[in-house]
């Protein structure tokens, strides 16, 4: 029956389909434009069921492009996307029931209590009755809030608030949680306490989450993390898997000009160094042990030194030339 209702034509579409529904997502060549900008170019990835998956980028990037796409909010102008095997265009109304969705942007009524908003909240999805207040009861229990479930949404915390709009994206019992930035607003403690209740969550029931972010702490967290860059997709892996590509120890030199003294490293010191907005950065196998050469072959130039081992910053700067922070501001239509 479901076959039929996503067009299995032939057996090879049949295995196509089923392979499919393994994954909980997968996205395959996904494009978007708006207007003459290239939002997303070419972006392919799969996402495995139970597994929390992080879309990371800069201002810009795209990952919220693909948040609105794989939330049925937006049509793509090219590729697919596919969720539990629905696709996100021509199921978009299946999709919706296997999805749970919270966005940057507060969506609560501060002037209802957490119970009435996950009441209201749950009619959309033809909830009602007793099973609602049931299933209220059990999500607010779930993200830590059932004795407040009757205080005004106003007079709750940034964290609390960000919890009551978990429960709500859990309230129909979706299969994927899709976030946008949860932790935007909210102070490390918060963060610190919504990143326990995704993983309570994941636990107890098993939902994959998918969620975009620009915070590389936040980032370490995911199971699995995609980097996107002006669109397009420069990493894929496993935070650490990643890190440990890069391999020895980064060394920043902070300094006034930086692409002189870049290229003064590589010559002396045969080190590959590259200039960066007002530091030159040298990855080494042993960099630590290249500080006091650095010192004393360049004093007058270097007005300081940071030390540390590769970061997913570093990722992004072996994969695109730059900073992460570095790019312009969000276009509109990105935020």
């Amino acid at each position: 029956m479901h076959e039929m209702l996503i067009g299995v034509a032939n057996p090879n579409e049949r295995c196509e389909v089923s392979a499919a529904r393994s994954l909980a997502v997968e996205v395959a060549g996904l494009g978007h434009r708006y207007g003459e900008r290239q939002a997303l170019s070419d972006v392919s990835f799969a996402v495995p069921p139970g597994e929390i998956f992080g879309l990371l980028g800069p201002n810009g990037g795209g990952k919220t492009t693909l948040f609105r796409i794989l939330s049925t909010s937006l049509v793509p102008s090219g590729g697919r996307a596919l969720v539990f095997g629905l696709d996100v265009v021509r199921d978009a109304a299946a999709v919706r029931r296997q999805i749970g969705v919270v966005f940057q942007a507060p969506s609560l009524d501060k002037k209802l209590t957490a119970a009435e908003n996950l009441w209201h909240h749950g009619h959309l999805y033809g909830l009602s009755g007793r099973a609602l207040r049931d299933q209220s009861t059990a999500m607010l229990a779930r993200v830590g809030l059932a004795d407040r479930a009757r205080e005004r949404v106003e007079r709750l915390s940034g964290g609390q608030q960000r919890r009551v709009e978990i429960a709500q994206g859990l309230l129909h019992r979706p299969r994927l949680l899709i976030l946008d930035e949860p932790s935007t607003g909210l102070d490390p403690g918060a963060r610190r306490d919504l990143w326990d209740y995704l993983l309570a969550v994941r636990q107890e029931s098993g939902i994959t989450v998918v969620l975009t972010t620009h915070l590389m702490d936040e980032a370490e967290r995911c199971d699995r993390l995609a980097i996107l860059h002006q669109g397009s997709l420069v990493a894929l892996d496993a935070p650490r898997a990643l890190t440990q590509e890069l391999g020895g120890e980064v060394v920043y030199l902070d300094t006034d000009q930086p692409e002189q003294l870049a290229e003064r490293v590589r010559s002396r010191l045969g080190c590959a160094a590259e200039a960066l907005e007002g530091s030159v950065r040298v990855e080494h196998e042993r960099a630590h042990e290249l500080v006091a050469d650095l010192f004393r072959a360049f004093p007058d130039a270097i007005r300081s030194v940071t030390l540390r081992r590769p970061s997913l910053e570093d990722v992004f700067i072996r994969r695109t030339g730059h900073r992460f922070w570095n790019d312009p501001e969000k276009p509109a239509q990105d935020r």
